[in-house]
């Protein structure tokens, strides 16, 4: 096996371990007796050096575990929306723009955001256009309605009922 493969197996289990609830705990209840511990050692520099230097050298190595999981992560999600974008009707341009640098980035934003506005002032123009079209139907639905109640309803139907602590006049 080559180191590079060994590496990526080691970083997976770590992160994966790192991220449980379990290793919390764990490493709770190290610090909890370490701090017990230090009536029996006299609270001495070296109690304190043995916390301290654990501590740095596990976040120390856990940056380079934790980063290497990560990049493999995104790679994985940045090449599975590669393979979206190919096979549905979006832009072959997109592919790749994790390499853009930030000012690259932001005006294909801008660019998208003012696609987006376009499209949805179309959509909005759409629904302008079938509304007056669709009220139209709804009243001549709620004729139809009235005319096929029997005349009692109707009028109670249009009656105005006064409001409580209100007199008819």
């Amino acid at each position: 096996m080559k180191l590079n493969h060994i590496f990526t197996i080691f970083s997976t289990a770590v992160a994966e371990g790192a991220g449980k609830p379990v290793t919390f705990g764990i490493a709770f209840i190290v610090i909890i007796l370490w701090a017990i511990s230090g009536p029996f050692f006299g609270y001495s520099e070296t109690w304190q050096l043995v916390v301290n230097t654990a501590t740095t050298i596990v976040t120390f190595l856990m940056v380079f575990v934790l980063q290497n999981s990560q990049n493999r992560d995104s790679k994985a999600i940045q090449t599975k929306l590669d393979e979206l974008i190919l096979t549905s009707k979006a832009q072959n341009k997109f592919i790749g723009v994790e390499n853009l640098d930030e000012n690259e980035l932001r005006a294909l934003s801008k660019s998208l955001h003012k696609q987006a506005e376009r499209i949805e002032a179309k959509v909005d123009r759409k629904r302008t256009k079938k509304k007056p079209v669709a009220q139209a139907a709804k009243s001549a639905s709620l004729r139809e309605e009235a005319v096929s109640l029997p005349k009692s309803s109707r009028t109670a139907r249009n009656t105005v009922v006064p409001s409580a602590g209100k007199s008819k006049s």
